[in-house]
């Protein structure tokens, strides 16, 4: 039989995606055979593989699982890992949903609006592939008026000097004289709030309304929702053309 990493192998079962996959397994908290596993790990499948405290694949009888996407308005003082040290609420609890699902990316405990979660770990990759330059739209009010010069600068790039990275250009525009809209096409940790500390300003109310063209609409604070069969169908087709444009790219690096 075909082996495969582990971390594929869990999220290819629905169990979480590669990255925190990779968490779980340095956490100590998947065992293969009774044993804990380890880093860089492969599988076939046929091992009873245990992933915090909960039977995969074979282990589970080698139940199918349905394929789900949800919507979330995640309020403000909500985090998005189980793990917090703060004990905060989580996302998981919050919205109570009766199979397993996981966020996809995050959006910070100070921050609020559209979290995608789900349970298809290879579709949470695709979404968060740091190559794809997805767009996410934000709505953000800062604790200060700021001028043209601060959205010519927001728009053109932010040197973030603790990361070492000077941001993507992005598409800005002012909705208020302390407000306004930003589509960035990267996710670097609590990038807006850097940006805005990095030009004097300290970020007040953030709020995710868009990640590609899944929109928040009028959906309730702490509420959820399932995608609907016309979201789904152009996300996957917006993923496709992603997985074609780094097939290209790569395709001319080897000329």
């Amino acid at each position: 039989m075909e082996e495969i990493r582990l971390n594929k192998y869990l999220s290819e079962q629905g169990i979480c995606s590669r990255r925190e996959a990779d968490r779980l397994i340095e956490a100590g908290k998947v065992t293969i055979n009774g044993r804990k596993a380890q880093m860089g790990e492969k599988v076939t499948g046929q091992e009873v593989i245990v992933c915090d405290g909960k039977p995969v694949g074979k282990a589970a009888g080698g139940k199918k699982v349905k394929p789900v996407l949800l919507v979330v308005n995640k309020p403000r003082g909500v985090v998005c890992t189980t793990s917090d040290k703060d004990r905060a609420m989580n996302v998981v609890d919050l919205i109570q949903y009766p199979a397993r699902v996981y966020p996809v990316g995050r959006l910070d405990k100070d921050s609020e609006g559209l979290l995608l979660m789900t349970n298809q770990g290879e579709l949470a990759n695709e979404i968060m592939h740091a190559g794809n330059f997805h767009e996410k739209e934000y709505l953000v009010t800062v604790d200060q008026p700021f001028n043209a010069a601060f959205l010519k600068k927001m728009r053109e790039g932010v040197e973030l000097k603790e990361l070492g990275v000077t941001t993507r250009p992005c598409q800005v525009e002012a909705t208020g004289v302390k407000s306004f809209k930003i589509i960035l096409t990267q996710g670097l940790n609590r990038q807006i709030r850097r940006m805005c500390a990095e030009l004097g300003y300290r970020v007040v109310t953030l709020k995710r309304i868009r990640i590609m063209n899944i929109h928040l609409g009028k959906l309730n604070t702490g509420d959820f929702r399932r995608v609907t069969p016309q979201e789904m169908e152009e996300l996957e087709w917006q993923l496709e053309q992603a997985r074609l444009e780094r097939e290209e790219l790569l395709e001319g690096g080897d000329e």
